[in-house]
């Protein structure tokens, strides 16, 4: 009885568009009598999940079980309840007002996922490992991800999940049709097309102050419920959301961790238990695109905050900056605190320790750029990587890979490139270092 009811008022149009009489007109249909409690329940539902995404079938089912006046009508009336007509009608796309006119497309049930991405249902349900599997279990063969661990300053532990081939073609399809479709915040200029890291930076060049900060455990905090509600916000049947949330998503192994030694112990259990959810992988096409755009009320409340003190906005992941004049700088320790209670609002946690507060007498620098007066290299960034450079050439490069990247050669191309993007001179200077390293094979 639960579960069709709960699928009577599922059905038809979203939750924007309904009425109490329309949904209690189908209840009354389904169920064959004109119960008088059903437009009172109708109205309730509607004020409890009006304003969100569609909700899911077993949170319908349980405020059908915790709503006082329906539980007063079931054991009233429980002998004469009956379904006279189940409901018929096909899935159909329910998107929330605003992706009702992106152009991605209509996936009504999990045959039609399993039709677009090119799979059998029993090869969509194995991608999406619904049910953890390759976290319960060892062996390599079941897992869909490489995993790599990177320890920084700080006690900071990163773990990379690289998909393998197979699963990333298919992330990359969800990325294409579907991801990439869906319009990005202004103030958002990571993983964007036609932004970067100089867009970023931009707004904040010679302003009287800059304010950094950087959040914490970025991508594992997105957590596998938060990326189905979103593709549910799209539009899609909750089995379909489901399923894209699985392939989008992913729980670390428990055995991930067993290389990890000479470390923190608590830190370590705390990071296991965060990667431990589905979660998105840093590593995965999708990750920083659905990062992105589960964002989105995020920014749009800090670009409020940041307009009410005449200061700008920008995000770049999980980089934030702010800048201003005189209005900011008079408030600009407040206004971070403001910032950190916004963000754990939305459940993340401030990296305090990467906080920074710069004004014009000292160097101002976001995402390795200085800012003060022009776009400029950071000066202690640039001295490292010639060091690293010209040590290259006097003891071989594998000397200078202490991280032990797999494609060390392409790392210092590409950090160099990124210096001749910035600083054209300085970058030359680089490359004619770089060019006289003797690389093995």
């Amino acid at each position: 009885m639960l579960g069709a009811l709960a699928d009577c008022l599922l059905a038809g149009e979203p939750i924007a568009e309904s009425t109490a009489e329309l949904l209690a007109a189908r209840c009354r249909h389904m169920l064959g009598k004109s119960w008088r409690w059903l437009t009172p329940l109708s109205r309730r539902y509607l004020n409890r999940f009006s304003g969100g995404i569609r909700p899911r079938h077993r949170d319908v089912v349980q405020f059908l079980r915790t709503d006082r006046g329906f539980r007063r009508a079931r054991s009233k009336y429980f002998n004469e309840f009956s379904i006279q007509d189940w409901l018929t009608e096909p899935p159909q796309m329910q998107p929330v007002a605003a992706a009702a006119t992106w152009d991605i497309p209509s996936i009504l049930s999990t045959g039609d996922l399993a039709a677009w991405l090119g799979l059998d249902i029993g090869e969509l349900r194995w991608f999406a490992d619904l049910k953890g599997l390759a976290y319960k279990r060892a062996g390599q063969q079941l897992r869909h991800y490489h995993y790599r661990i990177l320890t920084k300053r700080f006690g900071s532990i990163r773990l990379i999940e690289a998909p393998k081939p197979r699963l990333k073609e298919l992330q990359r399809q969800i990325l294409r049709w579907i991801l990439e479709k869906i319009p990005p915040h202004p103030a958002v200029h990571g993983f964007v097309t036609g932004r970067s890291i100089e867009t970023f930076v931009g707004p904040h060049i010679g302003r009287r102050v800059v304010l950094r900060m950087d959040l914490k455990d970025f991508f594992p905090t997105f957590g596998g419920v938060r990326i189905q509600a979103f593709f549910r916000t799209l539009g899609y049947p909750e089995p379909v959301a489901g399923l894209l949330g699985g392939i989008c998503t992913n729980a670390a192994p428990r055995d991930v961790w067993n290389e990890i030694a000479d470390h923190d112990a608590v830190r370590v259990g705390e990071v296991r238990r965060l990667y431990a959810r589905p979660h998105l992988p840093q590593g995965a096409p999708t990750s920083p695109a659905l990062a992105n755009l589960c964002l989105y009320r995020l920014d749009c409340r800090l670009t409020g905050l940041a307009k009410s003190v005449s200061a700008a906005y920008t995000r770049y992941a999980d980089d934030l900056a702010f800048s201003g004049g005189e209005e900011f700088e008079k408030c600009v320790e407040r206004f971070s605190l403001y910032v950190a209670a916004i963000l754990r609002e939305e459940g993340f946690t401030v990296h305090h320790r990467k906080t920074r507060i710069m004004r014009q007498g000292v160097q101002q620098h976001l995402a390795g750029l200085v800012t003060n007066q022009r776009v400029n290299v950071v000066r202690s960034d640039f001295d490292r990587l010639k060091a690293t450079l010209t040590n290259s050439i006097r003891f071989g490069p594998e000397s200078q890979n202490r991280e032990g990247r797999p494609r060390f050669r392409q790392h210092l191309e590409g950090r160099v490139a990124f210096v001749e993007r910035v600083n054209p001179k300085k970058g030359k200077r680089l490359r004619a270092i770089l060019e006289r390293i003797q690389w093995a094979g």
